[in-house]
């Protein structure tokens, strides 16, 4: 059950969150919880969430080490501060900054060389859904901005599914609809990395994810999970989620 906090929260509101939503979960034992924050408040959320069930992700890693590469955060940075995943590809830093499936690819490689577990996001926009190419671009996306990892590396990312077109505008895919997707990319995951891989692997999914919709989306067994955007923001509505 993972938040994206996108461009929220400064350091102090990082730590009012956590005082409330570590109550609030103490006791789910049934999944692993992610939260990623901006970068200025990684270190307030991994201070908060110390000694907690509570682990703490950023929302994208430089492909290198280090560099010249102004703007950019790179994975020992990242394991300095605390971090324990990164968010990969997401449809804003392909949509807003030029992301494509070549440099996910190169973040994601990033992300494990540096011990984080990358969440890497796949999904269509509205013209694709509307014009029948969703597998085909979820497919795509597959090939180009995962298909390249060894099998090795392949075990330890997270997928999340995440149709663009139900990102921030309060439409959600119905749970029916968000499974057809998640198969077909379980599909892609089996054909590359074989059977095993694609019973394993956890596919998340995100677009308007709520507290009123979470438990009937979790109810497709074809869902592993959920990554939340503007319902992780209050530590109730996603501690809800949470305990879906």
């Amino acid at each position: 059950m993972a938040g994206n906090w996108k461009m929220y929260k400064t350091p102090a509101e990082t730590t009012a969150f956590f005082e409330k939503f570590r109550l609030l979960t103490a006791t789910a034992a049934h999944c692993e919880i992610v939260i990623c924050p901006s970068f200025t408040s990684l270190t307030a959320a991994v201070d908060a969430a110390r000694g907690s069930n509570i682990r703490v992700g950023a929302q994208n890693i430089a492909w290198a080490k280090e560099g010249a590469f102004t703007g950019e955060i790179s994975g020992p940075m990242l394991q300095a501060a605390g971090a324990t995943h990164a968010i990969v590809g997401h449809s804003e830093r392909r949509q807003y900054f030029c992301e494509t499936d070549e440099t996910v690819l190169k973040r994601t490689q990033a992300a494990l060389e540096f011990g984080l577990t990358p969440i890497v996001c796949v999904g269509e926009r509205l013209e694709e859904r509307e014009g029948g190419t969703t597998e085909a671009v979820l497919a795509a996306q597959f090939q180009k901005g995962i298909a390249g990892l060894t099998a090795q590396q392949f075990e330890r990312i997270v997928i999340a599914y995440e149709p663009v077109w139900a990102i921030g505008t309060g439409k959600t895919a119905t749970p029916e609809i968000a499974a057809d997707a998640h198969r077909a990319i379980r599909a892609q995951v089996r054909a590359v990395f074989g059977p095993a891989a694609g019973d394993a692997i956890r596919i998340l999914y995100g677009g308007s994810v709520k507290a009123d919709n979470a438990r009937v989306l979790m109810a497709q067994p074809e869902i592993d999970g959920v990554l939340v955007g503007g319902a992780s923001l209050d530590p109730v509505s996603f501690a809800s989620i949470v305990n879906f």
